[in-house]
């Protein structure tokens, strides 16, 4: 039987998986990130997967994670179901261009992007933080 990239009989298959979604669902939880932050850069470099297909692999994840992170927010009365319907339906077409987008761009651009973004994040955060 091929072995394919998310194969878990490659090294570290299904403990390296396994730690992976640890980590996307431990920061979704704590910071509603997870899937592009930790995630996508996991599997790129952990196992060797191809951006797009890091992405497409984290986005299926996030599904499961996203479901279960809103529900248990919920019970806590921390989710304006308003406001994320007002942001998720827009994001649907977001996602499509999203997508198409990333098809025409190579990994190294794609990755150099996510860097970018990264640290502007970051830089921002760090800004708040000090004021």
């Amino acid at each position: 039987m091929e072995q394919t990239e998310l194969s878990p009989a490659r090294p570290g298959g299904i403990g390296r998986l396994s730690v992976i979604g640890l980590a996307g669902g431990l920061f979704s939880g704590l910071f509603g990130v997870g899937g592009g932050t930790v995630i996508v850069p996991l599997l790129v470099i952990w196992r060797g997967l191809n951006e797009k297909c890091a992405t497409g692999t984290s986005l299926l994840a996030i599904v499961i994670v996203a479901a279960f992170a809103a529900t248990s927010s919920a019970i806590f009365g921390d989710v304006d179901l308003i406001k994320g319907v007002l942001i998720g339906v827009p994001a649907v077409g977001g996602v499509v261009v999203g997508t198409t987008v990333q098809q025409k761009l190579s990994d190294r651009a794609l990755s150099g992007m996510f860097a970018v973004l990264a640290m502007a994040v970051a830089i921002v955060y760090v800004i708040r933080g000090a004021a």
